[in-house]
């Protein structure tokens, strides 16, 4: 059967396109496009693409291209054409034909007009233009987290989302592992009594920062666009035999571990509390940071968040806390500990053992995974496991936690109106410049 909000998308796009200025061409998938999956219905399926084919774009494209036959990619973006090529030539080979489009700049691709949905995976400081160009067509969006490099993009991704009615899954797939997901229930229902205090532990730091020593733009990369809004520097190896890694530990392009992790182990310390749409009140803290070299975010750092209810949540790189890795909920009558690899402990074995039962608090879990999710609501409209707003109030701790760190004092922040209080240089951190021509 037709479904109803794929069809009406693509009739909306293809009669208002053309005013937007972002629709070049109507909705046509060629017939050799369908590969083995021809049996799908046309109205069911949904066109999308990559924006971003590195590791996590690859990853995830690969997810969707293999478990969900009513994905159908026609398109894959990268500034780095051999990292697009090589994505463009897998998915052909999955769908037998040569029809993936390859672009260099996302704007093209958005500009397609025959897209549901993207994946895209990029650096910290594209997250915001690109997400708010891609609600601005119309086009559902599965992004990495961090959801934003700043407070006021992240909240800009938020305000697109709503506005333009698009559905957003951010890559916090951790609240679709079903040992996360028992863990905050076992705390929300009261397992371990009244929570008072939380750890949350990040990866330990970026490796040493190698000196600045420029090279030649590599052949098929465009690294203006790479840069995009941030400011600009020569081209050199940021460590990995080129900028494709660690621009990780580079304050201009992202916040080192604590920002490229805070976004799934902040996240399930606020799902555990009931957290999700608030954040703390207060927030001190103290980084260690390279002196030489580029590297410039911290390659240690603690920081301790007040909340109004009086919980104290401390963030730290994984050897300043007992259990290391993971996410600690300390209450009345025991902890409990999550991480990856299936952890799941308590204080007492038998809290693990506890039935959640009809009346309490029952958290959502996608029968069909975190990439399953996002294709269930793209049909639905419905809510997906990690909204913007749910991601957004995740990565603003860690952001706080940097402004903190970098100032060396505590800051005091109102989590309802999303501004610091009564320090007029720790606010100008909640946003960053673009370099033109990229705006919000």
């Amino acid at each position: 059967m037709s479904h109803p909000n794929l069809f009406s998308r693509r009739e909306f796009l293809k009669s208002c396109g053309a005013a937007a200025g972002l629709i070049a061409f109507p909705y046509v998938i060629r017939p050799s496009a369908l590969g083995k999956f021809g049996a799908v219905a046309p109205s069911n399926r949904i066109a999308m693409g990559v924006i971003g084919c590195g590791a996590m774009g690859t990853g995830n494209a690969q997810t969707f291209l293999y478990n969900f036959p009513q994905v159908q990619f026609v398109a894959v973006c990268d500034v780095d054409l051999q990292r697009a090529r090589t994505l463009k030539e897998e998915i052909d080979r999955k769908y037998g034909n040569e029809d993936c489009v390859v672009y260099s700049d996302f704007r093209r691709l958005i500009a397609r007009g025959d897209l549901d949905a993207v994946c895209h995976a990029v650096p910290d400081h594209w997250h915001a233009p690109i997400s708010i160009a891609c609600a601005q067509a119309g086009l559902d969006m599965y992004g990495e987290k961090p959801l934003a490099r700043t407070i006021h993009e992240g909240r800009a991704i938020c305000e697109a989302v709503r506005r333009y009615g698009v559905i957003w899954q951010t890559g916090s797939w951790q609240r679709s592992l079903a040992n996360f997901h028992r863990a905050c229930e076992l705390v929300r229902n009261g397992r371990i009594g009244k929570v008072s205090y939380v750890e949350v532990g990040l990866p330990d730091g970026n490796p040493n920062s190698p000196s600045f020593q420029p090279l030649p733009v590599p052949n098929g990369f465009d690294y203006e666009m790479w840069l995009g809004p941030a400011p600009w520097r020569p081209y050199q190896d940021f460590g990995h035999g080129g900028v494709h890694w660690d621009w990780r530990w580079i304050m201009d392009y992202s916040g080192g571990q604590l920002t490229d992790w805070a976004g799934h182990h902040i996240d399930i310390a606020h799902w555990g509390l009931g957290l999700d749409l608030t954040g703390p009140c207060e927030v001190e803290g103290q980084g260690k940071y390279y002196q030489d070299g580029i590297y410039d975010t911290p390659y240690e750092y603690e920081f301790v968040c007040r909340y109004e209810n009086g919980l104290q949540m401390k963030v730290a790189n994984a050897s300043r806390l007992p259990k290391g890795m993971g996410t600690t909920w300390y209450g009345e009558l025991g902890w409990i500990h999550v991480d990856r690899g299936d952890v799941l402990e308590a204080s007492d074995p038998k809290i693990l053992r506890e039935k959640i039962g009809p009346n309490e608090t029952r958290l959502f879990f996608s029968p069909s995974g975190h990439h399953g999710n996002f294709i269930d609501c793209i049909k639905s409209r419905g809510r997906t496991a990690a909204p913007a707003e749910v991601a957004h109030r995740s990565i603003t701790v860690g952001l706080l936690g940097e402004i903190a760190m970098l100032l060396g004092r505590k800051i005091k922040w109102d989590p309802k109106t999303e501004t610091i209080l009564n320090d007029p240089q720790a606010s100008r951190l909640l946003s960053r410049s673009m370099r033109s021509p990229w705006h919000l």
